[in-house]
């Protein structure tokens, strides 16, 4: 890439600032709630000395989302305000690989919590249906072992790529380490190939779970309605589902920025790739929130933290 005219360099300065700013203000609440569920969870773990397999995935899922936020920010906070820290020798290429690695076990995970939500309440009297039902907390470790493996892979061959010379040298402008000069040739099928069929199976994995949960709650209010009863499980029903469709709206939002940010990864920082940063700093974040209000353990323990904050801010103000 040719280097930028000043005053093209100085704009681009000034939009990185702007940039970095936003992203903080995003990405900042996105790690706080994130380290809330990893320690209730942590310290129920420590009480209980065991975890379901709901809280298992929650746990990593709160893990993974925290360290991408973290990583993914050092990462464009180093790119947009001190470029030159990532020509050093695998700062550059430790940054994309953690970056995609926390990225693909977020999306792996989050898919892992929406088919068990699916599978532990959805009631379907198919007899593959009723096997998953009852070996669902036996598989749920080894499907997050599979999903920790394949972000992994797609880790490990976008740290090969960046660890190619077209990749970490000759870049001038701001905030496109990672982007600039990186031209589309063999050296990136493998990465674009892998992560595009991970970004389409988690996908369809979450459209799946959601579409047969709303199906089993259709039927069961439907059934409902014809023997005029209630049923207690409706509270159930109903929780997961606005857990599922909110997650399911997010996700496909994300999915749509995910795609668009492999077509757009050669492309300088514009505001088609600025609306992208923008949309996925908010889904960690705003997704595991909605997860806390709809689970009681956490909704508790986060309203009882919020009375604390005040009283102290309160002793802060009057002192």
């Amino acid at each position: 890439m040719e280097a930028c005219h000043p005053r093209q360099q100085s704009n681009v300065t000034s939009y990185g600032v702007l940039t970095v700013a936003i992203l903080t203000l995003e990405a900042f609440p996105g790690m706080w709630i994130n380290a809330f569920i990893v320690c209730v969870l942590c310290i129920a773990w420590v009480k209980k000395k065991i975890l379901n397999s709901n809280e298992k995935i929650l746990l990593l899922l709160g893990c993974s989302r925290f360290w991408y936020l973290c990583t993914t920010w050092i990462y464009k906070f180093l790119s947009f305000i001190y470029p030159n820290y990532l020509y050093v020798p695998t700062i550059l290429q430790l940054a994309i690989f953690f970056q995609a690695f926390f990225n693909h076990c977020n999306l792996w995970f989050s898919a892992c919590l929406c088919g068990f939500y699916c599978i532990k309440i959805a009631n379907f009297r198919n007899s593959f249906f009723i096997y998953l039902k009852v070996k669902i907390d036996r598989m749920v470790p080894w499907l997050l072992l599979g999903s920790g493996i394949l972000a992994l892979a797609v880790g490990i061959v976008a740290y090969d790529i960046a660890d190619k010379p077209h990749c970490n040298s000759n870049s001038t402008g701001r905030g496109n380490f990672g982007a600039a000069n990186i031209k589309m040739d063999k050296h990136f099928f493998p990465s674009f190939f892998l992560a595009g069929f991970e970004y389409a199976a988690s996908f369809m994995a979450v459209i799946f779970s959601a579409v047969f949960l709303l199906f089993s709650l259709w039927r069961h209010k439907h059934m409902m309605q014809t023997n005029s009863m209630k049923d207690l499980s409706m509270d159930a029903h109903i929780r997961a589902m606005k857990s599922v469709l909110s997650f399911l709206v997010m996700y496909s939002i994300n999915f749509v920025c995910l795609v668009l940010d492999m077509v757009y990864v050669t492309k300088k920082l514009n505001h088609m790739t600025f609306l992208i940063l923008v949309f996925q700093y908010i889904f960690p974040g705003l997704h595991s929130l909605i997860l806390v209000f709809s689970n009681p353990k956490l909704e508790k323990a986060l309203l009882k933290i919020l009375p604390l904050e005040r009283s102290v801010k309160r002793k802060v103000c009057m002192s």
